[in-house]
């Protein structure tokens, strides 16, 4: 990071920000931005098809050996194909059918131009053999990098953070979010003998070589995200389970090491219920094929698909504490929670760029909403929202510069939340609401998007265009306030939006306990909207600011 100042008082202030590593400010961009975050010439022509990597650190040096297998079926005419392997780590050959490729290094990119050229439709590979000391992780996960720890016996403990630095900082790859194996990867990780390794989906070899190290092969059928492939190397214990769910039987394993083996598994009891919730609000769990494990990791967590690392210490809340100062956060385990939800959005489905990860956090954050909402009621569940507000900047728009791999502001995790609770209270429709939530997840299933066609699938589904609600929040930073005046002898309200985009229009939704309910269409102009004697009191303003993210102000 480039102000480590910024960044500590960020994780003091605001720890659930950026499990990745993009967090830093930056407003002038340069070639080698556009390289990693565009969809250039060099990196459209092929489309990924599955990555075969094999890796062998060794612990005491600090460095790694590796070979990656890319598979690709080419989509365009061929040109120079662009692969990505962060510096300090070096290529040592690229293969192609037995034969040596030719390449370029620029920084962080290869350039290799003498793939064997195919007509459009072909799939092909390249081997790529690679060694080096990779960038290590000072404060994982909130820098990337390898993770050289020892446990609290002094053994070994190893894994890898990288959301945002990208998987380029340890593998050879085409390190773009829109691009995802199509049929997966395998990952093969040769660790010392004394412990177990851990990867991605199921464990489909086993076997020793010489020197004391044994050889664990891990297969994903499924498409999955370059950052999610993740080794754990340590002295773990396992358990099994499995979950009737959704989609029938749900295969569960939980990774710790030995000595918190009796903590852990009261601990992880919490991982059925929690999703139990989650397939009722979005629908099944997205990689049946592949199971879901939790893993402890020398870091906090991250949501590493079918793999989800987990460092809360076996507490509930967020490292013991709870992220909306309500209570309620301190009846769940966050990292279980919040890291399981991005199976559904960050991993299920996945932006094409990393400018529109709202859609990864946003949806996620609420989704801690929701798991309040379902086992403790829905206005525990916006008790906690409105609590968690407290963390939005409104230092600058949510949605970031395309193509240089830049995310917007932080306010994607709370302030994404309180758009997605906004909109809900607005259609006023929970059985809707939901069948949106799980539409999403049928739709756009195994599949990158952009933020568009989510407000789309949005607008279309929910019985009112929200385009302008999504501008507002998403790309200004406005908090918008509704101006009203109350006309308690002709049974009336006057009111309009300000301190926003001359198109808002968020339709308010309002009701009590009794059952009183009304909705208006309040525009930026003022309007006068006849009201019921009764339905004087859905108009308080600590009512209005806790289902919806405005403010307001009566007139008189």
């Amino acid at each position: 990071m480039h102000n480590k100042f910024l960044l500590a008082t960020l994780i003091i202030v605001f720890p659930v920000l950026g499990f990745g590593q993009l967090l830093q400010a930056k407003n002038n961009f340069t070639h080698a931005d556009t390289l990693r975050g565009s969809d250039n010439a060099q990196r459209n022509w092929w489309n990924v098809l599955h990555y075969s990597i094999s890796v062998n650190p060794d612990f005491e040096t600090k460095t790694i050996q590796g070979k990656v297998t890319i598979q690709y079926a080419v989509v365009k005419p061929v040109t120079t194909m662009q692969i990505d392997l962060q510096q300090p780590l070096e290529v040592d050959s690229i293969v192609q059918h037995k034969r040596i490729l030719y390449f370029t290094r620029t920084n962080n990119v290869i350039f290799i131009k003498n793939t064997i050229p195919h007509r459009m439709g072909f799939h092909d590979s390249i081997t790529v053999y690679y060694h080096g000391r990779p960038r290590e992780a000072v404060r994982p996960p909130w820098d990337g990098g390898w993770i050289w720890k020892k446990d609290s016996l002094n053994r070994p403990w190893m894994s890898v953070a990288c959301q945002g630095l990208g998987a380029s900082v340890w593998y050879p790859c085409k390190d773009y979010q829109e691009d995802e194996p199509d049929n997966g990867a395998t990952l093969t990780i040769i660790a010392p003998d004394t412990l177990m390794a851990v990867g991605n989906g199921r464990l489909i070899f086993t076997g020793n070589t010489s020197f004391n190290k044994k050889i664990y092969t891990w297969q994903v059928v499924n498409p999955i995200n370059n950052y999610d492939i993740i080794p754990y190397i340590g002295k773990y214990v396992n358990k099994r389970d499995t979950l009737l769910g959704a989609k029938g039987l749900l295969t569960l394993q939980y990774w710790v090491l030995d000595y918190d083996s009796s903590i852990a598994w009261q601990q992880f009891k919490q991982v059925k219920p929690m999703l139990r919730a989650f397939e009722y609000w979005f629908g099944p769990y997205p990689f049946y094929e592949d199971g879901y494990q939790l893993v402890q990791a020398p870091h906090l967590g991250m949501e590493h698909q079918s793999a989800v690392a987990y460092g809360n210490h076996f507490k509930n809340g967020y490292l013991g504490r709870d992220l909306s100062g309500t209570g309620w956060g301190l009846r769940w385990d966050f990292i279980i929670v919040h890291e399981s939800g991005h199976e559904w959005f960050g991993n299920n489905i996945t932006t094409k760029d990393v400018a529109d990860m709202w859609v990864h956090e946003g949806f996620t954050n609420y989704s801690e909403t929701l798991f309040t909402e379902y086992y403790y009621g829905k206005e525990a569940g916006t008790d906690y929202n409105v609590g968690s507000r407290k963390n939005i900047l409104n230092d600058k728009p949510i949605i970031g510069p395309y193509g240089v791999n830049k995310e917007g502001s932080s306010d994607m995790y709370y302030k994404g939340s309180a758009l997605i609770h906004s909109i809900r209270h607005s259609v006023h429709n929970d059985v809707l609401f939901r069948k949106i939530l799980h539409g999403l997840n049928k739709v756009f299933y195994h599949q990158t998007v952009t933020s568009a066609q989510i407000e789309n699938y949005i607008n279309q589904h929910a019985g009112f265009n929200y385009q302008y609600v999504f501008d507002q929040y998403l790309r200004t930073t406005q908090i918008p306030v509704l101006e009203y005046q109350m006309d308690s002898v002709n049974h009336s309200i006057r009111c309009r939006w300000s301190n926003c985009l001359p198109t808002f229009n968020l339709p308010l939704s309002l009701w009590n306990p009794p059952g009183e309910h009304i909705k208006i269409y309040p525009t930026t102009n003022w309007k006068t909207i006849s009201i019921q004697k009764n339905q004087t009191d859905l108009f308080r303003s600590a009512l209005v600011e806790r289902l919806y993210y405005v403010k307001t102000k009566l007139l008189h």
